[in-house]
């Protein structure tokens, strides 16, 4: 059988491995890895299981999810809040995560803009009613560059124990390969979008002609969207509701940012501090047992890098050495670390992030760290 698909003969119980949902779910988390949009909308979010995944992705700056049912999103949206960690280990991107409660059939301008909009296991919920009117709100009005809609392959229900006619009382229909891929091309021809049919779920081998159990549509729009291009019509009014809004941390961010490199510049002083006593307590073990003539044989511009400091090659202007009980790294050094580097973009900054907040010598060159501790 296929490898995501395991039947139990004797109790004729059907199971995918993953689960069903976490194909799907891990179907989009790898388009947006391809694509790499910035802007993701989830219609149909329920509990927010995939807006939970999607909030790891780096690339994703705004992260947004709709649902009719309020009560489903506000019983697990904290789960899109901000752990700890994300204060500790700041996004380089800024992320925004909002839900609005209210209905796909109805347009509101705060969901325009979005480079990518899912509909997971969504449109078999519509009432014909809604499922006339969400063409032109998903692909007229939002007119994103990717749309994925997902939803039950009718064909496949034969091999799903206890599905007589649909899989959900709440389903309003369910569609055969034949009957989306007519309302998807139809879709996709009437606003400017090329579609491609995949889906997950293998059916058991030697029945591969009923299709995936979810059966996907990739919606491409054929030309980018422009300024003269983009929908002119806008409510004037808000119609959805907005029940949540979580803003994270990230390096854009100058608090996050400062705090960010502080700790950087300071873990980077420490390793080389260490390196460098180490390096001198290794060329002059004879005064190990006398810290006082120790300190007294250490001379400045000593190069205190090893190996396993990646081998930096550095000038004598940035060479580290100890100056009495006072280890002296100079700022020069600890930019050239690449986290430090990348963190900062410009000497300059970095000079700026740390004033006040590290101990730096008197003309601000070099970052002062004590060798006291290392004596006792």
């Amino acid at each position: 059988m296929d490898k995501n698909f395991k039947e139990e003969k004797f109790t004729g119980i059907t199971k995918f491995t993953p689960p069903l949902y976490r194909q799907r779910y891990q179907f989009v988390k790898d388009l947006v890895g391809k694509y790499k949009p910035k802007k993701v909308a989830d219609l149909g979010c329920a509990d927010c299981r995939l807006l939970c995944m999607l909030k790891f992705c780096s690339c994703i700056e705004v992260l947004a999810g709709v649902d009719i049912c309020g009560s489903a999103m506000k019983e697990k949206m904290h789960r899109l809040s901000p752990l700890p960690v994300d204060y500790l280990q700041p996004r380089e991107r800024p992320l925004t995560v909002t839900l609005h409660h209210g209905s796909v059939a109805h347009k509101d301008h705060c969901m325009l803009g979005f480079d990518l909009v899912t509909c997971i296991e969504l449109i078999e919920h519509l009432e014909e009613s809604e499922l006339k009117k969400f063409p032109e709100v998903v692909f007229g009005f939002m007119a994103p560059s990717r749309v994925v809609i997902s939803t039950p392959n009718f064909e496949f229900n034969p091999f799903l124990p206890g599905v007589k006619l649909f899989r959900n009382p709440d389903h309003k229909f369910e569609w055969t390969r034949l009957q989306f891929q007519s309302w998807a091309l139809e879709t996709a021809r009437c606003y400017g979008y090329s579609v491609e049919f995949t889906g997950v779920g293998h059916p058991p081998r030697g029945m591969e002609n009923v299709g995936f159990c979810t059966q996907i549509g990739v919606f491409v729009k054929k030309y980018p969207q422009t300024s003269a291009s983009t929908p002119s019509e806008k409510p004037t009014e808000a119609v959805y509701k907005t029940v949540f809004k979580a803003v994270y941390p990230s390096l854009k961010d100058e608090k996050y940012l400062q705090n960010a490199v502080v700790r950087e510049v300071t873990f980077t002083a420490q390793i080389i501090k260490q390196s460098l006593l180490n390096h001198l307590m290794s060329e002059h073990g004879e005064y190990n047992d006398d810290p006082i003539k120790r300190k007294s044989k250490f001379q400045p511009s000593v190069n205190c890098f090893s190996e396993d400091l990646g081998k930096l090659v550095v000038e004598k202007s940035t060479e580290s050495f100890v100056n009495g009980n006072m280890v002296y790294i100079p700022l020069a050094t600890i930019f050239s670390f690449p986290r430090v580097n990348r963190l900062c973009g410009t000497f300059e900054k970095l000079r700026k992030l740390v004033a006040g907040q590290v101990t730096l010598s008197s003309d601000g060159s070099a970052v002062m760290l004590s060798t006291e501790h290392e004596d006792n």
